[in-house]
């Protein structure tokens, strides 16, 4: 397996470092894609910053997806919420990277304190869907968000099925579905 490098060459690098000198930024490069890792208080002003820079004007939010690192070798938080970047006016692409650790051993079902992000919405109003999802399926919730509930779920679902430690066979929400047959749908 192939290690990601700890050095890059990424040109918004230097603009977060001299704006951002003591925030515990780090950053990794892997198959030419970088990734800055962000301590979860200073993500929003990371996240603006990177916006609203003119040096790096990073104008889109491409994603924002969730990762489950549980029994992951070396991993060093539980979970990762990752925003892909994209600057239009630069041609670059930047991923910037949370990671969380729970506090709470529920599987999700109830509210962790540990497992909570600002919004990005107010930044990147196209976030609204993206962090919707990474709630209803990893229980990671975002302050601030205009409508945070389920989307791909129904609203009183047991879990968040997308953590590795959900059953692979569920915990018995199949079983209530009503079957449907050519005659009936």
């Amino acid at each position: 397996m192939t290690e990601p490098h700890t050095t890059t060459t990424h040109p918004t690098l230097a603009r977060l470092k001299a704006e951002f000198p003591n925030a515990g930024l780090k950053a990794a490069e892997f198959r030419g894609d970088t990734t800055v890792v962000v301590p979860a208080e200073r993500l929003h002003d990371v996240l603006q910053f990177l916006r609203d820079d003119a040096e790096s004007a990073y104008d889109f939010l491409s994603d924002v997806a969730g990762v489950d690192y549980l029994n992951y070798p070396g991993a060093t938080g539980r979970f990762a919420v990752v925003y892909n970047l994209v600057s239009y006016a630069h041609n670059r692409r930047l991923f910037v990277k949370v990671l969380l650790n729970p506090t709470l051993d529920t599987m999700g079902i109830e509210d962790d304190p540990a497992l909570h992000l600002p919004t990005a919405c107010d930044i990147w109003p196209g976030a609204e869907w993206n962090e919707r999802e990474v709630y209803d399926m990893f229980g990671i919730r975002f302050d601030g968000h205009p409508d945070l509930r389920r989307i791909l779920t129904w609203e009183t679902y047991p879990a968040h099925p997308l953590r590795k430690d959900y059953p692979v066979t569920g915990r018995g929400e199949r079983e209530t579905y009503r079957r449907l047959n050519r005659d009936s749908a």
